[in-house]
């Protein structure tokens, strides 16, 4: 199994299937990510693009009418003993995975705090659980743990919070007890399923610094599922574009914010909020993302796309190679493809994010 020497997690060639009343949903279609040691990887797209259905396949938590039709996801951690070992997680069975990798070496904050707790358990046994599960330590040893995970992620009165339960506590204080039983094991990988989504902006801005202050303390990996690309920003070492069950581009924070080569992506950045623009409407993607019961031919994206070619309606595009880092499936890159230039207003919006960015470097 090749794996780069400093690559932790790479899906290969993912491929998922769902069946459904009214037929086959072809969900997950050959994707590609690679995840480096002490590095972010966001995956953006819009709802039912198959963003989360990619790492729930990671940690075994897919739905029972799941089918893995083929593809790898490669994971690299050190044994107990200090030598290194690559496994593939689909390769494990549920039980395999709950035992040594889930939590202890992969770990998942999910969208809203609310359904990853227990409300009929105190905040503390929570955090302890996984701990005498994992570490196998004394209850003392698990209370201290607690208690020091608490203080970690910026719960005041670490001490009192232990013996509150769920609904005592705010959205936000929620998501970081989340954040805290994720971090008890002290795992390789944590896996934030969009875990702002369910809190108002200035929590959510607290809980993504907290998130990164962690990743940099710990040296943690780290992959964001989101649909919100001023997360992305704010988080992110490489960006991943799905849809439709694909990766359509793929390329560092500053190549796809920067240099966007895809129509899709050009769509996600104009429908971003701009207090600069002159328009008081925000932009919109036409039409919604195609029904994956009926596989599309051709590029997934045509029907929606203003600068579609009549081979996109024939031909599915491969990614095409921008630079080392930067790749887009569109066939606009390719060479006798007509010179289409992404929109104006665009560009400018693009030029003005560039310069304030440039303020604070």
């Amino acid at each position: 199994m090749e794996m780069h020497e400093n690559t932790i997690l790479k899906f290969e060639d993912l491929d998922i299937s769902f069946r459904t009343n009214a037929g086959v949903v072809h969900a997950i279609r050959g994707v590609n990510i690679e995840l480096r040691r002490g590095e972010t990887v966001a995956i953006v797209g819009e709802s039912g693009s198959g963003k989360s259905v990619t790492v729930k396949a990671a940690v075994g938590l897919l739905d029972g009418n799941a089918t893995v039709n083929s593809g790898k996801i490669l994971y690299r951690y050190k044994n107990d003993n200090g030598t290194e070992k690559i496994v593939d997680l689909l390769a494990m069975s549920k039980r395999e995975l709950r035992a040594t990798i889930n939590g202890s070496r992969i770990a998942m904050v999910f969208q809203d705090p609310m359904t990853s707790l227990d409300p009929t358990m105190t905040i503390g046994k929570q955090i302890m659980e996984g701990i005498l599960l994992h570490k196998r330590g004394d209850k003392e040893f698990a209370r201290a743990r607690a208690l020091e995970l608490l203080e970690m992620v910026g719960i005041t009165d670490a001490e009192k919070r232990m013996k509150n339960y769920p609904h005592q506590l705010s959205g936000g204080m929620r998501q970081r007890v989340v954040i805290a039983i994720a971090l008890a094991c002290d795992p390789d990988i944590l896996i934030c399923d969009e875990p702002t989504t369910a809190l108002d902006v200035t929590i959510q801005a607290r809980i993504l610094e907290l998130i990164k202050d962690v990743q940099d303390r710990l040296g943690l990996s780290v992959i964001y599922i989101t649909h919100d690309l001023g997360v992305v920003a704010k988080v992110a070492d490489y960006v991943n574009v799905m849809y439709a069950g694909k990766i359509i581009e793929v390329g560092t924070v500053n190549e796809v914010f920067y240099e966007p080569k895809h129509p899709y992506t050009w769509g996600l950045l104009a429908a971003m909020p701009d207090l600069e623009t002159d328009d008081d409407r925000l932009a919109s993607i036409p039409g919604s993302p195609p029904n994956l019961l009926h596989e599309p031919v051709g590029d997934a994206f045509a029907a929606r796309n203003a600068f579609a070619l009549r081979i996109d309606e024939k031909v599915e595009p491969p990614l095409f190679k921008v630079s080392d880092t930067h790749y887009a499936a569109t066939w606009l890159l390719h060479p006798d493809a007509p010179k289409v230039e992404m929109p104006k207003e665009l560009q400018t919006r693009i030029e003005r994010a560039r310069k304030e960015a440039e303020k604070y470097q």
